[in-house]
């Protein structure tokens, strides 16, 4: 078993296992280049492989951290939210003027301050685009699979808050359907299977994966006699980061709030 100081350590994962690198330890920027990611598929398998929630997501930027003799790394993915308001809340325009940063995983052979390295990289194309903002989430609830095993330690946005952003406070929280396997599926995954919205196939794969019968015609209804046999949990809300690409967007900002900061409950990360 290792235990590792969150304050001293950063995250990495390889096969959806998380790892550490000590903090403070340098990477070597000649050994790297970030580059767009043209095709939705190659970012899809390597976050469904890597990331610990092993989902994607609807996305309209991809970048790949790549290494000098072409192996991808790392891959950053900016998204649409949920609802519009996650961005026209926070930054000026419209909300396809800015993005959410989605997806964030690098692998454990990045040296530790890999992510602020390959954020500001990704962040310098995303303003040479023209994107006004971007926001982000951090999930703060720890979760293990049914083997006892972490795959998710649960996080503040410490790699945010190293990146300078602008902390907003919490979004809303709600009760997540946990899977064996240690995902989580939001309400919002629900509603595309009960309507047949699109993306349903997937969400309905992982949910016969987790043990459930294939569904019949009526998607709804499956869902209320099935879905009990899941463990539900309650989620004190996502806490949110903003930042703002250009100075008029910045003057656009509301007023930061205080950090998040580990308790003393989740300062170290069990491993497994």
């Amino acid at each position: 078993m290792v235990k590792s100081m969150l304050t001293d350590a950063c995250q990495r994962w390889r096969g959806r296992t998380p790892t550490c690198r000590p903090a403070g330890e340098p990477i070597d920027t000649r050994a790297f280049e970030v580059a767009p990611l043209s095709s939705t598929a190659e970012a899809r398998a390597f976050v469904e492989a890597h990331h610990y929630s092993g989902t994607y997501v609807v996305d309209r930027e991809r970048f790949g951290l790549w290494s000098r003799d072409g192996h991808l790394m790392g891959v950053a993915v900016f998204g649409v939210p949920v609802h519009p308001a996650v961005i026209t809340r926070v930054l000026p325009g419209a909300a396809n003027d800015s993005v959410e940063l989605s997806r964030f995983v690098l692998l454990d052979a990045v040296a530790a301050n890999g992510e602020s390295w390959f954020l500001a990289r990704c962040f310098e194309q995303l303003r040479a685009t023209g994107y006004l903002g971007v926001v982000s989430f951090s999930d703060p609830l720890p979760r293990k699979n049914d083997a006892g095993e972490t795959v998710h330690g649960g996080h503040v946005g410490t790699i945010y808050q190293a990146h300078n952003a602008t902390y907003v406070g919490r979004g809303r929280g709600g009760t997540l359907t946990l899977l064996p396997d240690g995902t989580t599926l939001h309400r919002r995954a629900l509603t595309k299977v009960a309507s047949q919205q699109s993306g349903w196939r997937r969400v309905v794969d992982r949910l016969v994966a987790a043990g459930l019968p294939r569904p019949g015609r009526d998607h709804a209804a499956w869902l209320r006699r099935h879905l009990p046999r899941l463990e539900r949990v309650k989620h004190p809300g996502n806490h949110k980061y903003v930042w703002a690409l250009d100075t008029a967007a910045r003057r656009h900002l509301p007023p930061a709030l205080p950090y998040p900061k580990l308790g003393q409950r989740e300062l170290q990360l069990d491993l497994g």
